[in-house]
């Protein structure tokens, strides 16, 4: 067995900026670890896993080295990070390296989309497989959305005894199904000759067409759009539904409620991970994250859902509640900080308050995904998260609501929706 995770590059992230200035989206800390460390972790756990490949655009730099040093260490996988010449698409980029994917007779291998968290149920989609499949068959997860926000995904038609998928649309403009794509996949080297069918359409198609437009490429292949579609209802594809949470994460609102899913689930799979109330420790409310490099008064107040990163400061009287607090931030004595995602170095005076409004999935509805908000509505900032970017300072007793502040800035006033450039 093997795991490709599909980790994108520079160009897209932009409705993770200014975050994304910073550190590639797939590093960014969700509950305490780089988001994909959650993937890492879960494909390392099923037994047979031989080998764990990144795919990306990204310029290889020393953080993705770094952190694929030490994530090899500790979870005893080899890693690589497999660089695209050029964005190729969910398919193009699996197509281009499927001799590296190969290598070593891999018999099946997992497909995970960097920008989701989940559960991970890969031993389960396995098993699934080994009963409904045969060596040419693949695994769709998916999991059920409410009728409207279905739209927004792809929809998966299946046959209720055998789960093969019947039907497949990307992004419908109708309702098709509420089974919905959750963007993991297991594979099996047979998926290749799908692929390669759309590669030599695409190359014939692109002869015919290169007087018109050149710029277009037969790599770029999409595996929802060119593969999923066509492969429905041939006998070869099924789907295994999922209960487990699940959430994309697209927008910095959606990890903040990723990262309380995964606070959440650390109970289970991580309670060491968890902060505990101690006598002369700071008062902790449900679920929270503390590095141990962070020094925290003992008479702040966390949680519930806060990640503390690493050498962080918090000062006496503080209350931070839903937020993500990344490393070498200092929050001053009787700072309040809700929704909010406060940047790397970043500095907050005493007596200030930085809130966002949380962009939550309705909690009546238990299949409500988070919505990818646009972030502005009729020429207005839509009221979201509050972001503050690298080495930002907001000044005492001043209020900052519903806005972005882009990094190094050094604010002298209170803002109210607001993008600060």
């Amino acid at each position: 067995l093997k795991a490709v995770i599909l980790i994108g590059g520079p160009q897209k992230g932009t409705r993770f900026r200014p975050l994304s200035f910073e550190v590639p989206k797939p590093l960014f800390p969700v509950a305490g670890v780089p988001m994909v460390q959650h993937h890492i972790e879960a494909c390392a756990k099923v037994p047979g896993m031989k080998e764990i490949l990144l795919m990306g655009f990204y310029q290889p730099n020393e953080a993705l080295s770094r952190f694929l040093v030490s994530a090899q260490q500790e979870f005893k996988v080899p890693i690589r990070y497999l660089q695209e010449y050029a964005a190729l698409g969910t398919g193009g980029g699996i197509y281009h390296f499927r001799d590296q994917i190969l290598s070593g007779g891999a018999e099946a291998f997992f497909v995970l989309n960097a920008d989701v968290c989940s559960e991970f149920p890969l031993q389960e989609m396995l098993e699934f497989w080994q009963q409904h499949g045969d060596m040419h068959s693949f695994v769709i997860l998916g999991t059920t959305a409410n009728r409207t926000q279905a739209l927004n995904y792809g929809c998966i038609v299946a046959n209720a005894d055998t789960q093969e998928v019947q039907h497949y649309v990307e992004k419908p403009s109708t309702f098709v199904s509420e089974i919905i794509n959750c963007g993991i996949y297991l594979f099996t080297p047979a998926i290749f000759q799908h692929i390669g069918e759309v590669f030599q359409r695409n190359q014939q198609e692109l002869a015919l067409e290169e007087s018109s437009n050149g710029w277009q490429r037969a790599e770029v292949i999409r595996l929802e759009q060119d593969v999923f579609t066509a492969l429905a209802g041939s006998g070869k594809l099924y789907v295994y539904k999922t209960d487990g949470f699940w959430s994309q994460i697209k927008s910095a609102g959606s990890a903040i409620y990723a990262s309380r899913l995964y606070l959440n689930q650390y109970s289970k799979s991580h309670p060491e991970r968890l902060a505990q109330n101690k006598p002369g420790g700071p008062v902790i409310r449900g679920n929270v994250y503390i590095h141990p490099t962070a020094s925290i008064d003992s008479t702040a107040v966390l949680g519930p859902n806060v990640s503390i990163g690493e050498g962080v400061t918090v000062g006496a009287g503080v209350r931070v509640r839903e937020s993500i607090v990344l490393h070498g931030a200092s929050l001053h004595d009787h700072t309040c900080v809700l929704n909010t995602i406060v940047g790397w170095d970043s500095t907050i005076g005493r007596w200030a308050r930085v809130e966002g409004t949380p962009s939550d999935p309705n909690p009546n509805d238990p299949y409500a995904k988070i919505d990818s908000e646009t972030l502005f509505r009729d020429g207005r900032l839509t009221p979201s998260i509050t972001i503050l970017g690298c080495s930002v300072t907001i000044p005492a007793e001043v209020v900052i609501l519903n806005s972005i502040v882009l990094p190094h800035k050094e604010l002298s006033r209170s803002y109210k929706n607001q993008i600060i450039l």
